[in-house]
């Protein structure tokens, strides 16, 4: 069960440029984000999912941090990183990919910016991307730089984001299709606007470019957005699990590959540019996957506590896969869930029993997101 544990904070761990406002307006709980403080709730999990579902929210994300990668091959291996086929990313669009090593373990799942010809952001998920891309550049000869730059994204998500960005930075907003994305200062301050974030409520990430001018950001967002009713808030498991966002380190990490993932819009094992783990998901698709991730409803009432360690899964009483995330939607009334499961057991309706902390509960595959 979960217990209060204090964390002692050193130089290891970095606070964002938003950490003093996060302080300010309640934060409670943080959670460590490559190698960033991150808060993680304010209210509580279901306050902080009704604000985001029905009005607006700020987030800090900066521990969303970005893998700059330049110079004049940085396409053609962005390109080799990710069974995505990038051949028409233009510059100002953003593409959410799976990043892979060779044997097609999934290493990250960042949104890949195109800033400009020969100029690429990775904006990851919580793993080494930064040390992995050099080693791999520098072992195999790549003609690129890559570096961590200056940057903290804060994102403004749930369904009244846009009026409150058209009062921030005007009409222009509105004309944004998702993940694309534009250079714009705001009373001087250096951002990337892109139409994006991790939820499906709809919003903006401001890409900060100025690590000095996070509270700046951070209150002129509050001050406009007081008219819409502005809550912080945090990346959100509740709607995360109902609109199918998964996270790489709970759900997915370099154990799985891209097939086992319900994400074909997002693999294209056949495209033209060379990548790395071509030959290995190409093996893999012809041999069928071992494990497939589902979503779940869990029986029965309200389960007390989310999955903090992984739960076992059995199928007449074999044991059969493992849920990675859960929660309780207050809106839908049901414990939802993602889990690893046997590829046979991976059809929609199919009945498993999940071992939680609280006693065995009877389970059913379902469709994702869930609704």
């Amino acid at each position: 069960m979960s217990q209060n544990i204090e964390l002692t904070v050193s130089g290891r761990i970095r606070k964002s440029p938003y950490y003093n406002a996060t302080i300010r307006y309640g934060a409670k709980t943080f959670t460590v984000y490559n190698h960033m403080l991150m808060p993680t709730s304010y209210e509580d999990p279901e306050k902080d999912y009704w604000n985001l579902v029905n009005n607006v929210t700020v987030w800090d994300v900066a521990g969303e941090r970005q893998v700059e990668i330049s110079g004049p091959e940085s396409y053609r291996f962005v390109e080799y990183i990710t069974p995505r086929d990038l051949s028409k990313l233009q510059i100002g669009q953003g593409k959410y990919a799976l990043i892979t090593d060779e044997n097609g373990g999934i290493i990250n799942d960042p949104i890949i910016l195109r800033i400009s010809k020969d100029k690429f952001w990775l904006s990851i998920a919580d793993s080494d991307v930064l040390l992995w891309t050099k080693g791999l550049a520098e072992g195999l000869g790549w003609n690129v730089k890559i570096r961590e730059p200056d940057v903290s994204p804060l994102a403004i998500q749930g369904p009244n984001n846009l009026p409150l960005m058209i009062d921030l930075l005007g009409e222009w907003v509105s004309e944004l299709k998702y993940f694309f994305f534009k250079e714009f200062e705001l009373d001087g301050i250096p951002l990337i606007v892109q139409r994006s974030g991790w939820s499906k409520q709809g919003g903006f990430e401001l890409y900060l470019m100025d690590g000095t001018r996070g509270e700046e950001l951070w209150e002129r967002v509050m001050e406009v957005g007081m008219k819409y009713d502005i809550k912080p808030a945090t990346p959100n498991n509740i709607e995360r699990i109902e609109s199918g966002l998964f996270s790489w380190g709970n759900d997915m990490n370099i154990e799985n590959n891209p097939l086992e993932l319900p994400l074909n819009n997002f693999i294209q094992i056949d495209k033209g540019a060379d990548y790395i783990c071509r030959e290995a998901l190409q093996r893999i698709s012809s041999q069928g996957v071992k494990n497939k991730i589902v979503g779940l409803v869990i029986d029965g009432e309200q389960l007390p506590g989310a999955c903090e360690n992984n739960w076992n899964i059995f199928s007449s009483d074999k044991l059969s896969g493992k849920v990675t995330s859960t929660a309780y939607s207050p809106r839908l009334k049901q414990n939802i869930a993602f889990a690893t499961v046997d590829s046979h057991l991976g059809g929609l309706g199919t009945k498993l029993d999940v071992e939680t902390p609280w006693g065995r509960r009877s389970a059913k595959v379902s469709k994702i997101p869930f609704n």
